[in-house]
């Protein structure tokens, strides 16, 4: 932490995420350059190679890669209580619009909220690349590292499967152990825990139960609560980087037993697209509607439990050993490769899906350029221009459709 800046509040630390849950659109990318401009360059909770280095962390873990890194700033911020305030915060605005779309208020079928979607899309390509060129300056700055970015990400771009943002990590730190003796930060803040003893080994040891005993206890006594809670919370498990990965585990879990139809399910999970905050809130919307029972809220709340609880356990269980390890000077190796490595995977999320998906029509690379330049040139705060150009899609969908 820089020097002698008092650490935020647990209530601080709920109050400035639940406004990133408001704006935070664009899927897990996207938000991983919401948490940069608010808390490495505008509050200065972290610097850049200790927010990249957690960013690697969270890609190499299974869940939620944007909510684990969330998580894993208020736990920094203010511990235990800070990390849970920092996920409720982030989750609640999406859960609660998930949750009011599967009560019956599909709000997004009109030109209108078509306009708005698109405007949305939009401004994440621009707050995406506004993260990777400033993460290129700090974190890939000389021949050794530019290319282990770029090696990044041409796995992803290149080997279409679940886990190439995995091997793009894994390859990038073993390329740093070769290349970058020398090249670590070496004035970088140090990462200081506030965790309760042993919470490592009993946040692994919880993880593992559970990821046993549900199937076990229902081997000897069927209970579709069980049942629902060991669906989900195997999603979570299994699930790297979040984002996009998660739709085919999620239909094997509620699709394939019957819970849920293919065609409402596929349509929450469009409606998911449009919406602030993580993806993995799509579990509310399935919760609801699941069937048989339970359902409802209590099924929201089931589902939702289930599907973040792994990857949240994972970084209380891993954190611990991690900021020990950067101290090393092979570990500051591996790390440097790593650093280099996430600025290569979002330079590809941001061409494949953000920009092939969303920029086509002229006046898309119009408003693109207007958000960017509004970003980098007039610094104009993110959810200002997140409100502009979702206006702008608003006010002109024809012609934001015209080429589609």
């Amino acid at each position: 932490m820089p020097g002698g800046r008092q650490k935020a509040s647990v209530a601080e630390v709920f109050l400035r995420f639940l406004r990133l849950g408001c704006i935070s659109f664009g899927g897990p990318i996207a938000h991983i350059g919401y948490f940069r401009d608010e808390f490495v360059l505008r509050l200065r909770w972290l610097d850049e190679a200790a927010f990249a280095e957690v960013v690697g962390l969270c890609q190499s873990l299974p869940g939620p890669a944007s909510s684990q890194v969330g998580f894993t700033i208020g736990l920094l911020e203010a511990g235990l209580h800070g990390a849970f305030a920092a996920w409720l915060a982030f989750t609640l605005p999406s859960a609660l619009l998930m949750f009011a779309l599967a009560e019956g208020h599909p709000l997004l079928d009109s030109s209108l909220g078509s306009g708005i979607i698109h405007g949305l899309q939009l401004v994440a390509v621009a707050v995406v690349a506004q993260a990777v060129l400033g993460m290129m300056r700090t974190l890939t700055p000389d021949v050794v590292r530019g290319p282990i970015a770029l090696i990044a990400a041409s796995i992803v771009l290149f080997v279409h499967r679940p886990l190439s943002q995995l091997a793009a990590i894994a390859v990038s730190a073993f390329l740093g152990l070769i290349v970058c003796r020398g090249t670590a930060p070496r004035h970088s803040t140090r990462i200081n825990l506030s965790l309760p003893r042993h919470a490592s080994s009993v946040a692994i040891t919880l993880f593992l139960f559970l990821l046993v005993a549900p199937a076990v206890v229902l081997a000897a006594r069927p209970s579709q609560a069980l049942a629902v809670f060991q669906g989900f919370y195997l999603t979570g498990a299994l699930v790297f980087g979040g984002g996009h990965v998660v739709l085919p585990l999620l239909q094997e879990a509620t699709v394939t037993p019957g819970w849920i139809g293919t065609p409402t399910f596929l349509a929450g999970y469009g409606c998911a697209q449009a919406l602030p905050g993580p993806l993995f809130t799509f579990a509310a919307y399935l919760g609801v509607l699941l069937h048989p029972k339970p359902n409802g809220l209590a099924g929201a709340v089931i589902a939702l439990t289930a599907i973040f609880l792994p990857g949240l356990l994972l970084v209380v269980a891993v954190l611990p050993f991690w900021s020990r390890l950067r101290a090393d000077p092979t570990t500051q190796s591996l790390l440097a490769g790593v650093n280099a490595g996430v600025v290569g995977i979002l330079a590809a999320a941001l061409y494949r899906p953000l920009w092939t998906s969303t920029v086509k029509a002229p006046l898309d690379y119009v408003l693109v350029l207007v958000a960017f330049l509004a970003l980098i040139v007039g610094k104009v705060r993110p959810w200002i221009v997140v409100c502009v150009t979702a206006a702008a899609g608003a006010a002109s969908p024809y012609l934001l459709h015209s080429s589609q």
